[in-house]
């Protein structure tokens, strides 16, 4: 969980620029006399108070049973009733109440209207203005402020403009707007516009400044400050300490004339923040007064640095443990890779909110335990827990690890009726999830969907196309998005380049690579060099490739080296294999896939004696070999497959089919690699081997499960090999379905014979 030392910041803030938004919406409890009976007035007085006692008290149905037995009322019984249900979240009955009324003063529309702007009912607010009779100075106000409050800056200027007698608070309102949708120019203007601003909008101008750490120009507003308070100097304490001018915050914490727990405490959260645990240990101790920020900061302090000793050191010792103290611990356990511990602390959680729920799941998900970080998502809805963004964009993140399609689905229609997905954050989540779930037709659709394209968008489209083989369509995207004006990043470059490697441009890829620097000021990386060296190695220009690689202006990485063993590997350079392989073991001996693949290599060329020796290197290092494994999703669960499996318990029919395609397969011209088969045995038993590849079974399973006319999505957690490759090439023609294979290293679409890869894997 995110660490929650700025939130003194983020409340001084909020304080400063809301109090004034909120007082706009606050009523002229002012109410035109009565022209009835003395004696009469007074019951009507009283009954009012009555009204107003049951309202405060949330004994609305009670209220509610004294007004209709009012023999008598007046505009203040009514607008006492209206005020009353909107106090306790009763919007309809207010609005309800509104309507019936025989006559409305200027305090039953200003109510009502500030009742639909608490509500974020602008529409309804806006017709209600436009209708009123006659308006006052807290009628536009309290319109000023719902725009504001709700991000519409231009629709709260021309209110602004328009209002023919404006008070403080309408300025203020105005002011606070512009700083809190990140106008901070326009707030400057306005600011200098006038020069009688009260203490809380100096506080919102400077606040502002703090936010977008224009630390110069916050503290030039602190020094013309005709009066200051302890949210000024707080708010300028924290601004220095959260963004390490920490000498200039100690400075200023030594004059500030109060030192309350908040300065004490913005202090602990910026050595925090920047990593001096010691000396943020040192001001908690000295602390006259703690409260539950001040404990969360220095516990989450611990946390982060995964001292988790002290964290819970602390924890316990905490008098005034709240739920951001246990999300904070559970975080912590989380990311310190002890998801039991976390667990524990989640089971012991006296009280849950969303963030906790959040936590778990992303907890049990970066373990790699997605199942059941799917499976507690479940429970948290069940339990009818508000879902937050984290939560959704955590979930759909493990949807498109596991692959789990269908659930990423309901997921997606859920975030559809939150209204969320349209935003870049839960946007972006989809577009991975279906990306990764090998739909990338559905995560086109949710791209074009997201309002407001940032390049993070663009670059995961970007690479899901290339990565699907689809890197034509990678391209056209990428000469879209310079078309917008945002500018590439070194991330889009390496999807750019990916998309080249994975479709066999090499002119294209080298040309995109030589304008990096010139035409976007990026300076290539390993990523981008090793991009263009599998791109090189694959089309068989493994000379260039080298060429390259000894051009680079820093040490070549594993995976550069990697690129080139695989590139050895297809076009049978066993020689130039093993000088990768040799450098590939002393970077990263532990490496298994680079055993396996120079296996692949010696055994294409027959030099079984070189197999059985890299098997003893295995053996003597203690390298063990990743076991292959698939699955495919069927009706929302997840079915996982073995060589040979012997477990699943629809295995005998799953070999029946396969036995059926074998022959089918063989007739269609399908003849095994057994070349690929690491073992000096007959080519039957080579034949044998091959035949029960976890990915076979898996593409079995979904068709004989899948309904026909959808597309089978299968998984490995290794790359393909080159049998299963062509075998699944046969058995799309044979059965006439699409099949998705996603494997370590990118997606095969397989139909009607042919793979979207074009056989350039």
């Amino acid at each position: 969980m995110a660490m929650r030392g700025n939130n003194r910041f983020r409340q001084l803030h909020s304080r400063s620029c809301l109090r004034f938004l909120q007082t706009t919406t606050t009523v002229n409890r002012k109410q035109p006399k009565t022209s009835s009976s003395p004696a009469a007035d007074s019951d009507i007085v009283k009954w009012n108070i009555s009204i107003s006692t049951h309202m405060r008290k949330g004994q609305w149905d009670s209220a509610l049973r004294l007004f209709n037995s009012m023999p008598r009322r007046s505009s203040v019984s009514w607008n006492a009733m209206i005020s009353g249900y909107l106090s306790n979240n009763k919007f309809f009955l207010a609005r309800q109440m509104f309507e019936k009324m025989p006559t409305r003063d200027l305090v039953s529309w200003n109510v009502m209207i500030s009742g639909c702007v608490r509500y974020r009912k602008l529409r309804d607010a806006r017709l209600l203005f436009d209708q009123m009779p006659e308006r006052d100075v807290v009628s536009w106000n309290a319109m000023l402020s719902g725009y504001a409050q709700n991000g519409y800056v231009k629709e709260a200027e021309d209110i602004f403009d328009e209002m023919p007698c404006k008070n403080s608070i309408s300025w203020n309102g105005m002011l606070a707007a512009y700083v809190q949708n990140g106008r901070i120019e326009d707030a400057r203007r306005i600011f200098e516009l006038k020069a009688d601003w009260e203490l809380v909008s100096w506080n919102c101008m400077m606040g502002g400044y703090v936010k977008r750490k224009r630390l110069v120009d916050a503290r030039e507003i602190f020094n013309r400050m005709p009066e200051r308070d302890e949210v000024s100097w707080n708010t300028m304490i924290t601004g220095y300490a959260q963004n390490g001018e920490l000498l200039d915050a100690q400075r200023l914490f030594k004059k500030s004339p109060v030192q309350d727990v908040f300065t004490w405490t913005a202090m602990v959260s910026g050595y925090v923040q920047n990593g001096m645990l010691n000396e943020a240990r040192r001001v908690f101790d000295e602390m006259p007064e703690k409260n539950s920020v001040s404990w969360n900061a220095i516990v989450a302090g611990y946390a982060q640095n995964k001292r988790m000793d002290l964290a819970r050191e602390l924890f316990e010792a905490m008098p005034c443990q709240n739920v951001s103290s246990w999300n904070t611990m559970i975080t912590g356990y989380a990311q310190s890779g002890d998801i039991a511990q976390a667990r524990d602390v989640f089971d012991r959680m006296p009280q849950r909110d969303s963030i906790s729920w959040a936590a778990i799941i992303a907890g049990y998900a970066q373990s790699g335990y997605g199942e059941e970080a799917l499976r507690l998502f479940v429970e948290m809805k069940r339990d009818g827990e508000r879902l937050n963004r984290s939560t959704y964009t955590c979930t759909l993140s493990t949807c498109a690890e596991i692959a789990a399609l269908e659930l990423g689905k309901q997921v997606h229609g859920q975030v559809i009726k939150a209204g969320l997905e349209s935003g870049c954050y839960v946007g972006n989540a989809l577009l991975v999830m279906y990306c990764k779930c090998g739909s990338i037709e559905d995560a086109y659709v949710v791209f074009e969907g997201i309002e407001e394209k940032e390049v993070v968008s663009w670059n995961t489209m970007i690479a899901g196309y290339a990565r699907h083989g689809f890197g034509n369509e990678a391209l056209k995207l990428f000469e879209s998005m310079k078309t917008t004006g945002i500018r590439p990043d070194d991330v889009t470059m390496v999807g750019v380049l990916s998309a080249c490697s994975h479709t066999g441009l090499v002119d294209k890829g080298t040309e995109y690579f030589d304008s990096m620097t010139r035409d976007y000021g990026i300076t290539a990386n390993s990523k981008h060099y090793t991009c263009m060296i599998d791109l090189l190695g694959r089309a068989g220009r493994l000379d260039d490739a080298q060429n390259l690689m000894k051009n680079m202006p820093f040490e070549p990485d594993a995976a550069t080296w990697g690129a080139l063993l695989g590139a050895s590997r297809i076009h049978g350079n066993t020689e130039l294999g093993e000088k990768a392989a040799e450098m590939i073991f002393e970077m990263e001996p532990d490496n298994t896939g680079m055993y396996v693949l120079l296996s692949n290599l010696y055994a294409a060329s027959g030099r079984w004696g070189d197999v059985g020796k890299m098997r003893l290197r295995m053996r003597d290092r203690g390298v063990k070999k990743v076991p292959g494994y698939s699955w495919v999703e069927v009706q929302n669960m997840i079915h996982t497959f073995t060589v040979g499996d012997s477990i699943h318990p629809e295995r005998d029919r799953i070999y029946a089919f396969l036995e059926e395609l074998g022959l089918k397969m063989k007739k269609e011209g399908y003849v095994s690699s057994t070349k690929l088969v690491l073992h000096d045995v007959e080519e039957e038993e080579k034949e044998h081997m091959l035949k029960y590849h976890s990915e076979k079974l898996a593409v079995a399973f979904g068709l004989l499960t899948i309904a026909p006319g959808r597309p089978v999505r299968v998984i490995k957690n290794l790359r393909v090999c080159e049998d299963c490759h062509n075998a699944i090439k046969h058995i799309s023609k044979i059965v006439g379905r699409l099949i998705i294979l996603r494997d370590s290293h990118r997606f095969h679409h397989f139909n009607g014979g042919q793979c979207s890869c074009g056989d350039y894997w």
